[in-house]
């Protein structure tokens, strides 16, 4: 279970990859039915540590919190040396099965304590060269917002370190304690990018009330077969004009928005209910459990029976589950 987190404070850390874990696991939302986390900020030489922009943090904890922590997680610093101390409580938490959660440059730290060796890895693109150049056992990947391997996480540049927590949050507490995070937090549960199977990827809002009644049907309507000659009568525009204002207004073209709609609807499904996968499939407009299936390996890389075994609230599956996924 994720209870006790460790953030390690760094010389020359940057204050806002730091801020992003502290809001993740440093907030008490059980206010709102999320979790609340046993949060410390450590530092190997407790008192004042310099961080960027000439700013201080006065940390009183020292390392040893950090022995038994379920998670130890290092934000981006500036290259200001290794301590070898801070490089024991990484390996031994990684040894022993604790997450290890990098934000950002903080991948150096864990690619410095062996930890990332053979593995898949990442951090900010900036960064990805010298990484790579550095610590050539690491395959790094710069394309991705961030990088699981068993239990290290390792995130890209900036706000990825939030996409990286809350996916840690939802493999352990499940999708509602991180969609609360993250509502708190007014971000998506998780944005399009590599690894995105097991957070939501959110539609974009309309920007505008144009299409606020249209869209509001198709929320009701997912199960049917929409055409977007159907959509462009109930807009009261040619089908021409329908679609080049909606992709205008919402960023994206009407079909990929109610694709999206309709996965997230099916995840939803997938993990609140007892419902068999053509049921699903049927009710979210796929149509049949093959189709479904392959618009889940498509944008999240995964199937609705292994998203279920993920993130079901129940432990069985019904036999049809099994013969179709």
């Amino acid at each position: 279970m994720l209870q006790k987190i460790v953030c390690i404070a760094l010389p020359g850390m940057a204050p806002f990859e730091f801020g992003t874990i502290c809001e993740v696991f440093g907030i008490d939302r059980t206010d709102m039915g999320g979790p609340g986390f046993d949060f410390t900020v450590v530092a190997a030489d407790p008192g004042p540590v310099p961080v960027k922009h000439g700013l201080q943090l006065i940390v009183p904890d020292d390392l040893s919190a950090a022995e038994d922590a379920d998670l130890i997680a290092i934000p981006a610093y500036l290259w200001t040396g290794f301590d070898d101390r801070v490089l024991d409580v990484i390996r031994r938490a990684a040894a022993r099965g604790a997450w290890v959660l990098s934000v950002c440059s903080g991948a150096f730290y864990l690619a410095e304590a062996g930890i990332l060796d053979g593995k898949r890895a990442t951090t900010h693109w900036m960064h990805a060269d010298k990484l790579a150049e550095r610590y050539p056992a690491i395959e790094v990947d710069p394309d991705v917002l961030f990088v699981e391997q068993g239990n290290i996480v390792t995130g890209a540049g900036t706000s990825a370190g939030i996409d990286a927590a809350l996916h840690i949050v939802r493999k352990e507490l499940g999708a509602g304690a991180a969609n609360v995070i993250a509502r708190r937090m007014v971000v998506p549960p998780q944005r399009d990018g590599g690894q995105a199977q097991y957070i939501d990827s959110p539609v974009p809002e309309c920007r505008t009330d144009s299409f606020a009644e249209v869209t509001q049907w198709m929320m009701e309507h997912l199960q049917e077969d929409l055409s977007i000659e159907q959509l462009a009568r109930r807009a009261l525009m040619s089908t021409r004009t329908f679609a080049r204002r909606f992709r205008a207004d919402t960023g994206t073209t009407p079909a990929a928005w109610l694709n999206r709609q309709r996965i997230i609807r099916a995840q939803q499904l997938l993990e609140e209910s007892d419902l068999g996968l053509e049921q699903i499939a049927q009710q979210t407009g796929f149509g049949s459990a093959a189709v479904m299936r392959h618009h889940f390996v498509k944008v999240l890389q995964t199937s609705p029976l292994a998203y279920r075994r993920t993130f079901g609230a129940r432990e069985g599956a019904p036999v049809e589950e099994l013969q179709s996924a």
